[in-house]
């Protein structure tokens, strides 16, 4: 099953249990952030990445430009552990880790959680690549992708467990949008992917052919 399929069943599962009022607050929040245009403000296929430091769920610091000395970098941004369609993304791109360790690159997921909540996530799902805390989502707004929850999310989003001061450690509800980018050696964005909708993430398979594009073969297309 394609993570695709994975994330449609997912969806389908909670829109058949979600009480109307939560769905319907749910496409409300997905409208209002559509309509702010951030997508168009989030890094784009050309433009130079920004450099980053972030913790590991150990506390040791991976800085983006050492990475870059030994390849391809893919950065895949994530809600948090808590994020049900994160965790089938997260376990895809373990799936699909052989085939980009194999390209040359290295592959670092990034949340606003803390690295103990951090810790969790990689723990639960197996992980073999970095996941990084990006405390007060600094990273996330440096790559245009950093939103505040809807007010009206926030209290359902409390009732459901995923009180987000409380998980990341700092009084804010923000989130990155979905959103994974592959970066070339150079620093420059080779593929990006951007999403309103946090039920839709990118195929690992485009990764693989980003990464092989890479090499010389077709131009990378931007996606979302």
């Amino acid at each position: 099953m394609s993570l695709k399929e994975e994330l449609a069943a997912r969806k389908a599962e909670f829109m058949g249990k979600a009480p109307p009022e939560i769905r319907e607050a749910m496409m409300r929040a997905d409208q209002e952030l559509h309509a702010s245009g951030i997508v168009g403000r989030a890094i784009k296929i050309g433009d130079q990445t920004p450099d980053f430091r972030l913790p590991d769920v150990h506390g040791k610091e991976v800085h983006l430009a050492d990475l870059l000395k030994n390849g391809p970098v893919v950065v895949s941004f994530y809600r948090g552990g808590w994020c049900p369609y994160c965790n089938l993304e997260l376990r895809a791109l373990q799936r699909a880790l052989p085939a980009i360790k194999e390209l040359g690159a290295t592959l670092v997921a990034i949340s606003p959680q803390s690295p103990d909540e951090s810790l969790s996530t990689a723990e639960k799902n197996a992980l073999a690549f970095s996941v990084l805390s990006d405390a007060g989502s600094l990273t996330a707004k440096a790559f245009g992708i950093a939103f505040d929850l809807a007010d009206e999310l926030r209290p359902i989003y409390t009732r459901l467990g995923h009180a987000l001061p409380d998980i990341n450690g700092v009084n804010d509800w923000v989130l990155p949008l979905p959103a994974t980018f592959v970066i070339a050696q150079n620093g420059t964005v080779a593929l990006a992917f951007v999403d309103v909708d946090y039920r839709t993430r990118l195929e690992p398979a485009e990764i693989i052919a980003t990464l092989r594009n890479l090499s010389g073969q077709v131009p990378a297309l931007e996606i979302g």
